[in-house]
């Protein structure tokens, strides 16, 4: 019985997480995360402000609960995983060019939110720092697992994937162009196969 409570009360805990995080990501996206406050969490989310500071702390804490939950959303790991699998080099690039594009669907903001966060606060810098040297050596395994069927040394070849995969081109494209999501998806498979691939 008691481990039937515990495990209630952590499903709750995490629901008002999320609850909490969810208010916070629309208040962060319109209003900017350095004027965000604690309060203005509490008052969107209906939750205690002495509740959210239990849970997380501070700010930077609710932010990567919303990017744990936009990485789960976007399910780019999966996606990642299912096209190492692919055998054909021309599938498993056009499969990267989906998940890139899926992660940038789903959580555009929360890249533009973590950017505003690492202006403001420098551990949030060296937070997203590790970020971007974590998705460079996830894609330089990535890489690798062409084995001899890119066009360019490792290092070229990264740089290219990295270069057209920005989220600027994503955002001048899509957010500003206004392609649809999968104009932009075959245009970015188009390209990384173009430059990648002999």
């Amino acid at each position: 019985m008691a481990v039937k409570e515990e495990s209630h009360r952590a499903r709750q805990a995490q629901a008002t997480k999320e609850q909490v995080a969810g208010a916070a990501r629309v208040l962060f996206a319109e209003q900017g995360y350095v004027v965000t406050t604690i309060a203005a969490i509490s008052e969107a989310a209906r939750i205690p402000a002495q509740t959210i500071y239990s849970a997380f702390g501070n700010k930077p804490a609710i932010l990567r609960e919303i990017s744990r939950l936009w990485i789960a959303e976007a399910d780019t790991r999966r996606l990642a995983q299912e096209s190492l699998a692919l055998t054909d080099p021309v599938e498993r690039m056009r499969s990267a060019a989906h998940w890139h594009t899926r992660q940038f669907e789903t959580g555009i903001d929360v890249i533009r939110i973590y950017q505003e966060a690492a202006r403001a606060d420098q551990r949030m810098a060296a937070e997203m720092q590790r970020v971007w040297g974590a998705r460079e050596h996830e894609l330089a395994l990535f890489l690798q697992s062409f084995a001899g069927q890119l066009a360019h040394d490792p290092q070229r070849s990264l740089d290219l994937f990295l270069a057209c995969t920005t989220m600027e081109i994503y955002q001048l494209l899509v957010l500003d162009r206004g392609w649809p999501i999968a104009a932009y998806e075959a245009w970015l498979a188009d390209t990384l196969v173009a430059q990648l691939l002999p």
